[in-house]
């Protein structure tokens, strides 16, 4: 899915992502809902904040398999390497990747194969039963 690089755009990948994890038997009120949709959401802001370029949208991809989640967001931006910095008391931001990083079972990055730019992903195991 492509969005525009705004917080708009971000929040309306968090809800699309979340009634695709719906269809996928991935009910709304559960706890790998909730992880996931963060996840969504944390990616997507980075993306927005952090990956823009105007007038270039973002991507988000989900894909899921009997056991595990992967969320990719891709944005066209080169320079930045996405860290899980711890963030200082002093600031208000900077905790994104930090939840990403507690609530996926894997995460990284990559540069993007088809442009500039570049794509993180989170893995997210599902528990047995959901």
């Amino acid at each position: 899915m492509r969005f525009s690089s705004t917080p708009r755009g971000a929040r309306l990948a968090r809800r699309l992502a979340g009634q695709r994890l719906d269809a996928w038997g991935i009910p709304y009120d559960c706890d790998a809902h909730h992880a996931l949709t963060l996840i969504v959401a944390e990616l997507a802001a980075n993306a927005v904040q952090h990956g823009r370029v105007p007038g270039r949208d973002f991507h988000l991809a989900l894909a899921c398999d009997a056991t595990t989640v992967r969320i990719e967001v891709t944005d066209t931006r080169t320079e930045g390497v996405p860290v899980a910095a711890m963030p200082t008391d002093l600031r208000d931001t900077g905790r994104g990747l930090l939840l990403v990083e507690h609530l996926a079972d894997r995460w990284d990055w990559h540069p993007r194969p088809d442009g500039p730019g570049k794509t993180v992903w989170a893995e997210y195991v599902r528990p047995a039963g959901s």
